[in-house]
């Protein structure tokens, strides 16, 4: 019983300086650096995409299926000749595409040829899907494919591509452009506006914090995994 309690008391200790440290990193820069690093680090197309591959993320309607369509759609628009591939897993019925379809409606009323799209339903993770693309792109593995995806997953999806035979691949990470800071004071009572540190950054920076560890939880797994 007394190892018990004095196992509770580390355990709280160490829970509250871990919590302590992660509220300290949210007032620097670090955690959108590690988001940003995480977001960039992959290589850059040597030259036009011809496959465009979008990770469906949460599914739609969310904000990351929605923005990463968005981020679709303007790649598709530059490079009209690159074919698309939506990979998100069918629903709950086996064949239901409603959501695929939900993306896919993102990209046309944005004035993408329905033709060029296709879909991979059938990976339930970034490991499954990247095999499923490949076989989908069988015989044309050395294929420029520009990766549409979250920052945060950007590095683990470009080199699980990679892995399952891709040769030329690279990203278009989905990132997220926030309104200026000088937008959001009172410009008529700047003394009343509370520190924007306070009111925003703090709260994004920590969300960061736990995207970035998960996310390298992630890239451990896929690691040991053999998957990337």
């Amino acid at each position: 019983m007394k190892k018990l309690k004095h196992f509770f008391k580390y355990l709280t200790i160490t829970s509250g300086f871990f919590l302590l440290l992660m509220v300290a990193l949210a007032f620097t820069d670090l955690p959108y650096l590690a988001y940003h690093q995480l977001g960039t680090s992959c290589q850059s197309l040597k030259k036009n995409p011809e496959v465009i591959v979008v990770f469906g993320g949460s599914g739609m309607p969310s904000p990351d299926g929605l923005i990463r369509t968005f981020y679709a759609a303007e790649a598709a628009d530059k490079y009209q000749g690159a074919s698309i591939i939506i990979a998100l897993p069918f629903g709950e019925d086996s064949l239901d595409t409603y959501q695929l379809d939900l993306m896919a409606r993102e990209l046309i009323i944005r004035g993408i040829d329905s033709t060029r799209i296709s879909y991979e339903p059938f990976g339930h993770n970034t490991h499954s899907q990247s095999v499923y693309i490949a076989k989908m792109l069988a015989g044309n593995t050395n294929s420029s494919t520009l990766v549409i995806t979250s920052p945060d997953h950007m590095y683990r999806a470009v080199r699980t591509l990679q892995k399952a035979g891709l040769d030329n691949v690279g990203g278009l990470p989905s990132f997220e452009k926030p309104i200026s800071e000088r937008k959001l004071k009172d410009r008529k009572n700047p003394s009343t506006s509370a520190p924007l540190s306070w009111r925003y950054n703090m709260w994004s920076y920590l969300k960061y914090e736990l995207l970035v560890m998960r996310e390298y939880c992630a890239i451990t797994y896929y690691k040991l995994k053999g998957w990337i």
